[in-house]
């Protein structure tokens, strides 16, 4: 009886000393704990700590070289999924007739055509930088 004791004592000490360190937390250390790990900012409203991410994402207008080498490169540059490829000008012509020219392919690449996503995963591309960096590939 007396070695039940002994086993017992060790895991109820361990318990114990777990217990009273967790109830040692203040109130502080709880909230710290429980506050959001993130925001949600709707354009167009003030956005409390935004400013630091607005200054280091750039905010200046994108290159079509820019645009293309991070988003439209990986499909358009191989032809992936029968992209047109860039610099294919008659890939590019005949979708350009089939779609109302260049100002018709602009508006698939804003809503996405077939696999291409929505402005071609460039959300913060304007129409116009899209259009530019179509007009390059493409050479409309």
């Amino acid at each position: 009886m007396n070695q039940i004791k002994k086993m017992l004592a060790v895991p109820a000490a361990v318990f114990a000393l777990w217990a009273i360190n967790a109830h040692a937390a203040t109130n502080d250390d709880i909230a710290k704990r429980l506050e959001p790990v993130g925001q949600v900012c709707v354009q167009g409203q003030e956005c409390k700590g935004m400013e630091v991410a607005a200054a280091a994402s750039g905010g200046g207008a994108k290159t079509p070289d820019e645009i293309i080498a991070k988003h439209c490169n990986a499909c358009h540059g191989t032809g992936l999924l029968n992209a047109p490829k860039i610099g294919d000008a008659a890939a590019w012509k005949e979708r350009a007739d089939h779609q109302g020219g260049l100002d018709g392919i602009l508006a698939k690449a804003i809503t996405g055509i077939n696999a291409m996503p929505p402005k071609g995963t460039c959300a913060d591309c304007s129409d116009e930088e899209l259009k530019a960096a179509i007009q390059k590939m493409s050479g409309l």
